[in-house]
């Protein structure tokens, strides 16, 4: 469940966990429609058969594919930051990020977050860095780690 910030205290919530996802399945239709929207047709995410003879055995997501994703976490996988009044958020970017492990087609990923930084930037925008973690199901190392930023609006 996303995190329930008090505004009038921002600091309080630093360092609280912002809830973790459900399991979601990356399967290779979603990596082989990513690969047509992103235009990026390597054959590591979209030949199964040339990518058995790789590393990793077969096909992968596209790490790009991976963070986009962590969008739906965070607007409906319940992971995220709840703000009273809350008008819309918007991406303010990233501090940090880093592709650990790739992620096998067929695989589940899910997300969890930790909030490690909150300001309040003008009367009713506020700006939270998330600490976010994309594991995969069965494996100890994550996909990625990303700080995420987001500007929220109240109103």
């Amino acid at each position: 469940m996303a995190l329930k910030i008090d505004t009038s205290d921002l600091q309080s919530n630093v360092g609280k966990e912002c809830g973790t996802s459900d399991w979601l399945e990356i399967d290779q239709k979603r990596i082989n429609d990513f690969a047509d929207v992103t235009l990026d047709h390597q054959f590591i995410h979209v030949d199964p058969e040339r990518a058995k003879d790789t590393p990793f055995g077969g096909t992968i997501a596209h790490g790009y594919l991976t963070l986009s994703l962590l969008a739906y976490f965070m607007q409906s996988g319940g992971v995220g930051i709840d703000v009273p009044n809350r008008t819309m958020g918007v991406n303010y970017g990233l501090d940090k990020l880093r592709f650990l492990q790739p992620v096998p087609s067929g695989s589940r990923v899910r997300a969890h977050a930790k909030l490690t930084e909150a300001t309040e930037k003008a009367p009713g925008q506020y700006l939270f860095k998330l600490e976010v973690t994309m594991e995969i199901d069965g494996q100890n190392k994550p996909a990625l780690i990303a700080e995420t930023l987001t500007m929220v609006f109240t109103g």
